[in-house]
């Protein structure tokens, strides 16, 4: 068995970035985590916690993000899954189970399009396959501009508006307060060039029927950015996915009822290490 660091806050250089990871526990496939825009790998950190005693799981900061080295470049999509390619090479992981949430989800789907080989079973939590529409793009790009010429702050409280569930608001303030202040904490260069690359993205809706490989969808059924329709579409999709919808949870489903969350991922990863 090859030497392997293990821990949380590593630092990894894939030649092109330097990327912080996180990566524990053990197991023959490794689940990787994915986190949304605007957030870091922390998200997944009830995830990680809960499987780690069965399961080899990394979860990483994407390039700009968190930790990881925030160069000036913009990125994309279509880049960030090119950066996980590379990670798993340096981290000599030649086939691994993914799991992306929100941006996450979009990055995971392009990664399966462009190199399936690589994937044994995919885990998509509120997220969607289509592109922005013009108007959607449109919408990203003044916003662009607001956080040019205004900063983060009027951005990061209205989002946060829109990713948790009433629920969530009402009874979970100590969450809500640590996703805030990760999203008030990125820089607003890395805010513009993810919005960008959100903006910017490929529609992989026309590529659902070549995914052959077990796939879970998870979505949170107050879910405003990411609407449930969106988690059907790709369910109809995929051929054989599953599909579960999470009561009481928004865009971040997994943080906003964590337990039910892990269920779903523990008994989908069961059978499958």
């Amino acid at each position: 068995m090859e030497n392997r660091t293990t821990g949380y806050n590593l630092i990894i250089d894939t030649g092109d970035n330097t990327f912080s990871y996180d990566d524990v526990g053990e197991g023959k496939e490794p689940v990787i985590f994915i986190h949304g825009f605007p957030f870091d790998k922390s998200m997944w950190m009830p995830q990680m916690e809960f499987l780690k005693a069965s399961h080899r799981v990394i979860a990483y900061d994407i390039n700009g993000f968190g930790k990881s080295v925030n160069n000036d470049n913009l990125g994309s999509i279509v880049g960030f899954a090119e950066d996980l390619i590379k990670l798993m090479d340096v981290l000599n992981i030649s086939k691994a189970i993914i799991c992306g949430l929100s941006m996450g989800g979009y990055i995971a789907l392009n990664a399966v399009k462009r190199f399936p080989g690589r994937f044994s079973a995919l885990i998509l939590a509120d997220t969607q396959c289509g592109a922005d529409t013009p108007e959607a793009k449109e919408n990203r790009y003044k916003t662009i501009e607001q956080v040019k010429n205004e900063g983060i702050s009027s951005f990061g409280e209205g989002f946060i508006k829109k990713a948790f569930c009433k629920n969530t608001f009402e009874t979970k303030n100590e969450l809500v307060k640590r996703i805030t202040k990760i999203v008030m904490l990125n820089p607003a260069k890395t805010i513009t060039g993810g919005l960008t690359a959100l903006a910017e993205r490929y529609e992989t809706c026309s590529a659902l029927d070549k995914i052959h490989i077990p796939t879970l969808i998870i979505c949170g059924k107050e879910d405003e950015l990411t609407p449930v329709e969106k988690s059907e579409v790709m369910h109809k999709g995929i051929k054989n996915s599953e599909l579960k919808i999470i009561d009481e949870a928004g865009h971040l489903s997994n943080l906003e009822q964590p337990e039910e969350f892990n269920r779903y991922v523990g008994e989908f990863l069961k059978n499958r290490i």
